[in-house]
């Protein structure tokens, strides 16, 4: 059976591997929900800024998904957190997870982590 499986694809037309995910051309489902912040000129916060959601974003998006545990970003300074305490913990968390984020996003979101 699963030799005519593997037929199957060796034989399609479709120029696609069967293992490749086609990427879907649909907008993000949170970015058109409204969960992040409008951009304002001058301004440095928003989706397109790609510092992560707003806290009235995560409200609403807390609101739409119940039970769902999606915090804002530690902006806390490093200096004035409690070293050991839940915030310290977060943040020196996500810094480690983002270290390898090179793109324009992935930088507006760790320097608003103060990473």
């Amino acid at each position: 059976m699963s030799e005519t499986f593997m037929h199957k694809h060796a034989t399609c037309t479709c120029g696609m591997s069967p293992l490749t995910r086609r990427k879907s051309n649909a907008p993000s489902r949170k970015k058109s929900l409204g969960y992040y912040g409008k951009v304002k000129k001058g301004k440095g916060s928003g989706k397109s800024a790609g510092g992560g959601m707003t806290s009235k974003g995560v409200a609403k998006y807390r609101r739409d998904n119940p039970g769902s545990k999606l915090k804002t970003a530690v902006t806390t300074p490093p200096s004035k957190l409690k070293r050991g305490s839940k915030a310290w913990k977060r943040r020196k968390s996500f810094c480690a997870r983002s270290r390898s984020w090179k793109s324009e996003r992935g930088k507006a979101a760790r320097r608003k982590w103060n990473c």
